[in-house]
């Protein structure tokens, strides 16, 4: 495919067109995830919500096959593709905040980091996920969890509006009172209903929050996990902790020698509340629990979301899998504390996200995000550097994963999935995906937007 065929047929396209044949083209196709490694025929840099429209209508007009990469953060690459054509927006990065009406506009190839700064300049923050990098587009439309969830919701629970270039190449608003359906199905419904330029965000007034990690040996593993599960399902909103398996990483300015290397059990905390009772609880906290590491103390809510850019650069090997999680019986525990032992490196690990608190009191069918009932978003990442150890990492995540499915509900937090096939989908969505297909043949109906986990739109019949 040349690259002057798009250029001639859209010659006021204000970004950049790449094929193979041009020197960028190596590092344009690469995403987070060292694992993926797909060669798109085009990648369409684009600058504004026109330059996608065209981008669109060139894809769709020449029968493309199309992948949509905001930050590249997908697990499964699937920001990426073999052959087709990739609409590329990591060049659309502005945010804009209203201090005012506290909402900040956020366009479509930003990082939760952009958005972090820029809003923390102001006092505010919105809900997002734990590490900076991470892209806000993909991030969002897959739900969006992270420290701040419990407090304030999922990030699309601070949705308000977006910008959205359809399939026929229409640049359209969803939000609560326009397209109300699209709002409804973009709010957990991946990428499959068109490419968001822009989302609107409610914002909170966060700026510091009293938190970080604390890591305990493993002999106390099954006591901290019961205490934990106990302690997160009635804690105050403001509370949240993602209880955590993992080696600690050698790295001294982070965590004392005498640990390096060891596996450990662990919670990483955020305190988003006052900070007076924060410090109260966690005095009360260590004179308990005792942790034999302890990084916990007022931060900025950029600084927390920082905290583990440094472990996980851009083109390691990522494998991971995931489910939605409710109770941690005994027996769960021990499966838990079986795979631990089994973590490859530092790298890799089990994280419990709480789920609940504001999260869960927006009902199941508000948006398309369905397991509001559920306590944590689970995640068994294997993750390493170097390419020869795959098998290694992937092996790590499956054994750990397949022993503990059967003890879940089923589905998975989308953002967490590989390639999974279409009935891990469904399970995902629950009686939402009947809705989901529906909405997707409105605005989608040949499925041009495929390169996600896809949710296929209803077959017209004819007569």
């Amino acid at each position: 495919m040349e690259t002057n065929s798009f250029a001639k047929t859209y010659p006021r396209f204000g970004g950049k067109i790449i094929t193979a044949q041009e020197p960028e083209y190596e590092t344009a196709r690469k995403v987070h995830n060292g694992m993926i490694d797909k060669h798109p025929d085009l990648i369409v840099q684009c600058h504004s919500a026109e330059d996608v429209v065209m981008a669109v209508n060139y894809a769709r007009e020449h029968k493309l096959l199309l992948a949509v990469k905001g930050g590249g953060h997908n697990g499964a690459g699937l920001g990426m593709c073999d052959r087709g054509m990739v609409i590329d927006m990591s060049g659309m990065r502005n945010v804009a905040v209203n201090p005012e009406n506290s909402t900040v506009l956020v366009e479509g190839g930003c990082t939760l980091g952009d958005l972090d700064t820029a809003t923390h300049a102001f006092g505010m923050a919105v809900p997002s996920g734990i590490n900076s990098t991470t892209g806000i587009g993909g991030l969002t439309l897959g739900g969006g969890l992270g420290h701040l969830t419990r407090r304030c919701g999922l990030t699309i629970d601070n949705l308000l509006e977006a910008n959205i270039v359809l399939a026929d190449g229409r640049l359209v608003k969803a939000s609560a009172t326009e397209n109300e359906d699209l709002f409804w199905a973009i709010r957990g419904g991946g990428g499959n209903f068109g490419v968001v330029v822009s989302f609107l965000f409610r914002t909170h007034p966060i700026s510091t929050v009293y938190g970080g990690p604390m890591f305990w040996n493993m002999s106390e593993a099954k006591e901290l996990m019961l205490w934990y599960q106990t302690f997160i399902k009635q804690a105050p909103d403001e509370i949240s902790g993602f209880f955590a398996f993992h080696q600690i990483p050698p790295d001294p300015n982070m965590f004392p020698e005498e640990f390096h290397l060891e596996t450990m059990c662990g919670i990483v905390w955020c305190h988003a509340g006052d900070p007076e009772k924060a410090e109260a609880f966690f005095q009360e906290f260590r004179r308990d629990k005792k942790p034999a590491i302890d990084l916990v103390g007022p931060l900025p809510v950029p600084a927390i979301q920082t905290l583990f850019d440094g472990l996980f650069l851009p083109g390691y090997q990522w494998y991971w899998k995931g489910d939605f999680v409710k109770t941690l019986t005994e027996e769960v525990i021990d499966i838990h504390i079986k795979h631990a032992w089994k973590i490859p490196n530092f790298f890799s690990g089990m994280h419990l996200y709480p789920i609940n608190g504001a999260a869960s009191r927006v009902g199941k069918d508000e948006t398309a995000w369905n397991y509001r009932d559920a306590t944590w978003a689970m995640v068994i990442a294997g993750v390493d550097p170097d390419a020869n150890n795959k098998d290694r990492i992937v092996n790590f995540s499956r054994d750990y994963w397949t022993e503990l499915h059967p003890f879940t509900e089923g589905g998975s937090y989308i953002n967490f999935m590989m390639e999974e096939g279409e009935d891990r989908i469904k399970s995902t969505y629950g009686k939402n995906y009947q809705r989901l297909v529906e909405i997707k043949g409105k605005y989608d109906p040949d499925n041009l937007f495929r390169v996600n986990q896809n949710i296929k739109p209803q077959v017209k019949m004819t007569v």
